[in-house]
């Protein structure tokens, strides 16, 4: 459509030309000249068309200049209203605009750290749950900072909750019979090392920490226990710090047993107590 009003167009400013020339058209030919008559009427006529279209579309873009300007004015005025109205706010609760960015800087790395948790798998999930009790712990601890009622976070701050309570798994435990020591060689390391257990005799701290109610002394294992296995993976703080102490503790009494070696029987508590007097 466009295409054929520039044909129109063009017909229009070329019978003009004509028109315009020094040659003036011969008007002997009466059906030449009503012709001419007849395109030149049509030209006129397109021309006021399109003069119409111009206006009609200059009077929409000035109308739709004023609506644009209009809705400008009226967005310009409600941000201030609103960033007056989060004054007021600040202003109730104590906080200053340094404290609202910080406080939203937080919620976020613990929602980015939310997000991430919950892309594992159920398995990988229950072997982090010193993480979930971490991120519970921080939840806690920004929900008590009065900024967390504040619109822009509240209901963020209410979600994130509902997130982490949906984290927590309950760790698939099996069970494990201790056998002796002169049959299967159990202790906990060979029963971590197991191919049905780990395959990995240093896991055993994972099944000393699921069993501490009957394990006192992880080098003192029983016949006829029932031993919890947790699931394989890595193991949680809890483990490695057990682990950790234990060694310190193995690595004293090492010590301590060198020590007592190395001294003479003249020079033992023992032997100085029993020790017969000289002379008597």
């Amino acid at each position: 459509m466009k295409f054929s009003f520039l044909l129109v167009l063009i017909a229009c400013f070329s019978i003009g030309s004509a028109f315009a020339a020094d040659e003036a058209p011969d008007c002997s030919n009466n059906e030449e000249f009503m012709k001419m008559n007849y395109t030149r009427d049509q030209g006129e006529i397109c021309i006021k068309e399109w003069q119409s279209k111009v206006n009609e579309l200059k009077a929409k873009l000035d109308a739709a200049t004023a609506a644009t300007q209009k809705s400008e004015a009226e967005l310009t005025r409600i941000t201030n209203a609103v960033a007056d109205c989060n004054k007021d706010l600040y202003r109730l609760i104590g906080a200053t605009d340094a404290d609202v960015n910080a406080f939203k800087e937080r919620l976020g790395r613990l929602e980015a750290n939310i997000r991430e948790m919950k892309a594992l798998s159920d398995d990988i999930l229950a072997d982090r749950q010193d993480k979930v009790k971490m991120l519970e712990d921080e939840w806690n601890q920004l929900k008590q900072i009065k900024i967390s009622i504040l619109p822009e976070f509240y209901n963020r701050v209410v979600q994130a909750g509902r997130d982490i309570k949906g984290l927590y798994r309950q760790k698939k435990t099996k069970e494990y019979i201790v056998q002796t020591w002169a049959k299967e060689r159990d202790c906990l390391w060979t029963i971590s090392g197991k191919q049905e257990i780990y395959a990995d005799p240093f896991q055993w701290p994972k099944i000393w920490q699921a069993n501490t109610d009957q394990i006192r002394n992880p080098d003192i294992i029983h016949p006829g226990q029932r031993l919890l296995i947790p699931p394989a993976g890595e193991k949680t703080s809890e483990e490695m710090k057990a682990e950790r102490s234990y060694w310190r503790k193995k690595r004293a009494a090492m010590n301590a047993n060198q020590d007592q070696a190395a001294m003479t029987p003249a020079e033992t508590p023992a032997a100085t107590a029993t020790a017969p007097k000289s002379g008597k």
